[in-house]
């Protein structure tokens, strides 16, 4: 199992990244942020967009938190996001890289 399997064991220290396979993009036909892949398009709401925005391989999920709060000056937003991500990884959507 490699370390960037979206099956690897948990941690927050990884950084989290799209993969390859999908795209990320504002598409104005769907006046919506939406995944593109191969097979087809993920239309997303507006929280969905801004957490994969920020899932470019520089941030682990506990920065990722952060700079999402400090964005929307919010607090305890941590456990929803942490839902959509596992949610995501368990799609495919996104990769964890050590």
């Amino acid at each position: 199992m490699s370390e960037t399997d979206s099956t690897a064991p948990s941690s927050d220290a990884a950084r989290l990244a799209i993969r390859p396979l999908f795209r990320l993009q504002w598409e104005p036909a769907q006046d919506a942020h939406v995944l593109l892949y191969p097979e087809g398009m993920v239309k997303l709401n507006q929280s969905a967009a801004e957490i994969l925005k920020r899932c470019d391989g520089t941030r682990d999920l506990d920065t990722l938190i952060a700079d999402l709060e400090h964005a929307f000056d919010t607090t305890g937003i941590g456990e929803e996001v942490r839902t959509f991500v596992a949610d995501a990884l368990r799609h495919g959507w996104l990769e964890r890289r050590a």
